[in-house]
């Protein structure tokens, strides 16, 4: 992603209008989260693969998943392929850079298991290769990328694409999609009731010319 990164005020405006966009994916990510429970529940795994700054992001994800997002639940299987360090620098060492998740997806991998794929900019050649090797396996794939078109989204079986200029921007929303995947995990596990949880934001302050 190319351009001058904002800083200051500007950071905030480009992430709240990214955000307004994001609004459109809130459907996406809740079934999401039912398809993942159900997936999990059944014995199933989620693998979770990124580089950089979205290896962070997908290792938060299965943090929460085997540890917990809100409120007390039972673990479950979640793997950051990239934190396996001894299998990654291995790999790197034997095989092509495209390898080091691709290979890890057919050896952990079982049909039926989730794929969670990040990249910001939606090109990570080791990332698309991974996505294509668990398409081969049977996993269900789920890219979260920058903006369409890309090559992941298009590889994977559902993309969750933040449509902002900014690399910042774009894992920003990557974390709140995240989020909203536990929430709506542990909401169809029972653990939280999203309908309870919703609350009324206040609405804005009135500008002076709207109270003349």
């Amino acid at each position: 992603m190319t351009g001058c990164t904002p800083t200051g005020g500007a950071h905030l405006r480009v992430l709240a209008e990214a955000l307004d966009g994001f609004a459109a994916e809130a459907e996406t990510v809740e079934r999401w989260g039912r398809q993942l429970a159900d997936v999990l529940v059944s014995g199933g795994r989620l693998l979770a693969l990124g580089n950089g700054g979205s290896a962070a992001q997908a290792q938060h994800l299965t943090a929460e998943l085997v540890g917990r997002y809100r409120d007390d639940r039972s673990p479950y299987s979640a793997i950051a392929l990239h934190a396996e360090t001894s299998t990654l620098t291995a790999l790197l060492n034997d095989y092509p850079v495209e390898e080091v998740f691709a290979r890890q997806v057919e050896a952990h991998g079982r049909p039926g298991d989730v794929l969670v794929a990040m990249s910001t900019s939606g090109r990570s050649p080791n990332v698309i290769a991974a996505v294509r090797r668990a398409r081969a396996a049977g996993l269900t794939t789920w890219a979260f990328t920058g903006p369409r078109p890309n090559p992941l989204a298009a590889e994977a079986d559902e993309a969750l694409a933040v449509e902002a200029p900014f690399t910042a921007t774009v894992q920003e929303l990557h974390l709140v999609g995240l989020h909203m995947l536990c929430a709506a995990f542990d909401a169809a596990l029972g653990v939280i009731d999203l309908e309870a949880d919703r609350i009324e934001l206040p609405a804005p302050p009135l500008t002076p010319a709207a109270t003349a």
